[in-house]
């Protein structure tokens, strides 16, 4: 799940140390979660979860970037702002030994078990075996900024470095206006999406690379751009991922704005797609002038 921050917590009679999966720690970031960790876990226990912000019913991750950009002596303040909150999916000790090793459905009963008296801002991330509702929470859980589930084998150890487990993301059809893309117009190697964003065409996202046959395709829409288009031919890397340390220009080709559809994740940060957006068609029936920002999207815009 996207929106988060993963979080390994260390729950130790000395107090508690929370740190990023790459182990960078972020203790001072969370005070709120190590507090509550402290008096609701007992000590010896190591839990594996993610650190979240809610704004509303949705997730916020550029609340829980703000978190982590924070001066230490403003950080009380934001915290009483933005308030944490821990979803814990598994446990690696309990009472001083390392459990790692056990399946992860006897992991999962410890976990139950040390969750029952939990209170906010500490929960329990769900798990289940039901086929049906795993469909339901993907089809609806997305709503709230979660971008999939996780599944894992019932018998298998926990396994930290190395992925066990699958992930499925949930995907959206959108709309968006394709007004540049990179590479030439007869052969573009990935498109550049734009929505309308406080009454301007943003750029949103880049695409996934093209196959040489949807690139040929695409190709049969695409028109060299007139006077007056609302891009500039070269922007940073940040423009089209902000978490991206690249700080090489990017030269793009504009074209004559059209429609096309996009498959998309959820994962919306400031004005534009977390992640690579994949091309699905050209939509040259539709106006780009009628293209509208998506719903869901809305509340998570400045």
């Amino acid at each position: 799940m996207q929106l988060t921050c993963r979080t390994i917590a260390f729950v130790s009679p000395g107090g508690v140390r929370l740190f990023s999966r790459q182990g960078k720690e972020f203790t001072r970031v969370f005070p709120d979660l190590a507090a509550a960790l402290e008096a609701q876990v007992p000590p010896g226990v190591v839990l594996d979860g993610e650190a979240v912000i809610w704004n509303g019913d949705r997730l916020d991750f550029d609340a829980l970037q703000r978190r982590m950009g924070t001066a230490r002596a403003v950080l009380p303040g934001v915290v009483k702002e933005l308030p944490a909150a821990f979803a814990a999916f598994d446990v690696l000790a309990v009472a001083g030994h390392d459990v790692r090793g056990i399946p992860f459905t006897g992991r999962r009963a410890l976990l139950e078990e040390l969750a029952t008296d939990w209170a906010a801002p500490l929960n329990l991330s769900p798990t289940t075996t039901d086929r049906d509702l795993a469909k339901t929470w993907l089809q609806d859980l997305p709503a709230t900024g979660i971008e999939g589930l996780v599944f894992k084998g019932s018998n298998q150890p926990y396994q930290g470095g190395a992925r066990t487990w699958l992930k499925l993301k949930h995907k959206d059809l959108t709309d968006v206006v394709c007004a540049a893309v990179i590479g030439p117009i007869t052969a573009p190697q990935a498109i550049i999406a734009g929505l309308p964003v406080d009454g301007q065409l943003r750029i949103v996202g880049r695409s996934t690379v093209l196959t040489t046959a949807t690139a040929r395709e695409l190709s049969r829409y695409l028109r060299p751009a007139k006077p007056g288009h609302p891009w500039p031919e070269d922007i940073s890397e940040t423009a089209l991922n902000r978490f991206s340390k690249d700080k090489s220009p990017v030269h793009l080709t504009l074209v004559d704005p059209i429609v096309v559809e996009i498959a998309a994740d959820v994962a919306w940060t400031g004005n534009a797609y977390r992640h690579p957006i994949n091309y699905v068609r050209a939509r040259p029936e539709l106006d780009p002038a009628d293209v509208e920002l998506p719903p869901h999207l809305r509340t998570t815009s400045p």
